[in-house]
């Protein structure tokens, strides 16, 4: 089965196999769910909040390495299928493996190989999608491998919702939290197969008659800027590493580069990324001793994501038609105020269906503000970069969000091993002072010009 990609420019190209997305939907569907069930098997076997700030800050600081590692291997050898594949199978391994142990340490040890192999594996994918079609079509094939991914790691939280609550009618919770990792495992699995069987070839290496060059970090990063950033996984994840290319990046030459009002940008950018860590590390545990269960915390991460990916295509065309940093500041005053209140409701609702419809409302919420927070942030760095370096500003960001997720989650597991009340407040009190940063830039650059982000 095959489908037509159609060009920005209206122009007709090359058709690009399904086979292989449908593979890596797949993998998304393993990743989508273990990104939950891991910390919900930690907190079964009496891990903390602290520990699952430490399981979380792990997961999020061994993505940059990966993505450096495998996207500079693909460069040097042209080799994208074998190291694909090799991501894929040390997911599935690591997934297979983490219930057959009850030791937390080697339970995170085995989470930070699957973060690894998701990030190592996003930009070798990135140029599988974009290699046989015109650099003019690339922007649509990379929103194309966006939307399989976002939409397979939603189906993961959605077979985490059936499955834990299903399970808990006929064995007990724990049961069916940890029996979750066999299909989870059985997906990953899965997507190794349907790769091998799917993925394009591997280029001729550089510099034989007829070859052609992989194409160069600056080019694809170009060509993400314009992508469709239909980014699910940060709802729920924001420590995963957003899609980019490090290939042929110079930080010392983006750093030089760097305007007063990008580097003011990136200081809001540290503070509200780490407040949203600092939530989500040890929200799994909160849930839990509240009284929601798996089941219940996966229909809640679920609700959050969908929101999330319904609002994309709305905060989007507003973030093109107004001003970026404004409609930004009104998502992050939101999701500020909206953090704390989970706590609050939870707290004083409990697992009640009425409690669960209060969290229920106020995670959608938080989603949909994660949809404005995403679109924005692309739009207002791509607008105050200067334009020599905008690829490499976008992806000095997606770095920054990696480190702000270590920052945020160990930071977030320890205020909440002393109260989840006073860990919630730190996270809204983070992203409000992110906010009053990316204000005041705002302000700075609204008088127009080269900075200017209207």
């Amino acid at each position: 089965m095959v489908t037509g990609s159609v060009l920005s420019r209206g122009q007709p190209t090359r058709h690009m196999s399904e086979r292989w997305l449908y593979a890596w939907g797949l993998a998304s569907v393993a990743f989508g769910g273990a990104s939950l069930v891991v910390p919900l098997y930690v907190v079964d076997l009496g891990g903390g909040p602290f520990v699952l700030g430490v399981l979380a800050a792990v997961a999020a600081v061994v993505g940059v390495p990966g993505a450096l590692w495998f996207g500079r291997i693909a460069d040097r050898t042209g080799r994208r299928r074998g190291l694909v594949l090799v991501a894929l199978v040390g997911a599935t391994l690591a997934v297979a493996v983490v219930p057959l142990t009850e030791r937390i340490a080697a339970v995170i040890a085995a989470n930070a190989v699957v973060w690894f192999a998701f990030a190592a594996a996003t930009p070798v994918v990135t140029l599988l999608v974009v290699a046989d079609a015109p650099e003019s079509a690339w922007s649509d094939r990379i929103a194309d491998l966006n939307r399989y991914q976002g939409i397979g790691w939603a189906l993961g939280l959605l077979l985490g919702t059936a499955w834990t609550v299903g399970g808990a009618a006929v064995a007990s919770p724990a049961a069916a939290t940890r029996t979750l990792f066999a299909p989870l495992a059985a997906a990953a699995g899965l997507s190794c197969v349907a790769a091998a069987r799917s993925l394009p070839a591997d280029p001729p290496r550089a510099g034989a008659e007829g070859t052609v060059d992989l194409p160069s970090g600056s080019r694809v990063r170009r060509a993400l800027r314009s992508a469709d950033r239909f980014a699910v996984r940060g709802a729920t994840l924001p420590g995963a590493l957003a899609r980019t290319d490090f290939r042929g990046l110079d930080p010392r030459r983006v750093a030089a580069r760097f305007t007063p009002a990008l580097a003011a940008y990136f200081l809001a950018a540290l503070l509200f990324l780490t407040g949203f860590s600092a939530f989500f590390a040890p929200l799994p545990a909160f849930l839990t001793e509240t009284g929601f269960g798996s089941g219940g915390t996966f229909a809640l991460y679920l609700v959050n994501s969908v929101a999330a990916a319904v609002a994309f295509g709305a905060a989007g065309r507003l973030a093109a038609d107004g001003n970026a940093v404004r409609l930004q500041v009104g998502g992050l005053v939101a999701r500020g105020v909206l953090l704390p209140l989970v706590a609050v409701a939870g707290a004083a609702l409990g697992a009640s269906a009425l409690g669960f419809v209060a969290v229920g409302v106020a995670f959608a919420a938080v989603g949909l503000t994660w949809a404005v927070i995403a679109v924005t942030a692309g739009v207002i760095v791509t607008r105050l970069a200067p334009a020599a370096i905008r690829g490499e500003a976008l992806g000095a960001y997606a770095a920054l969000g990696a480190l702000a997720g270590g920052i945020g989650s160990v930071l977030g597991g320890w205020l909440a091993a002393m109260g989840y009340g006073l860990a919630f407040a730190a996270a809204g009190a983070l992203v409000l002072a992110g906010a009053a940063v990316a204000l005041a830039v705002g302000r700075r650059v609204d008088g127009g010009g080269p900075g200017a982000t209207r």
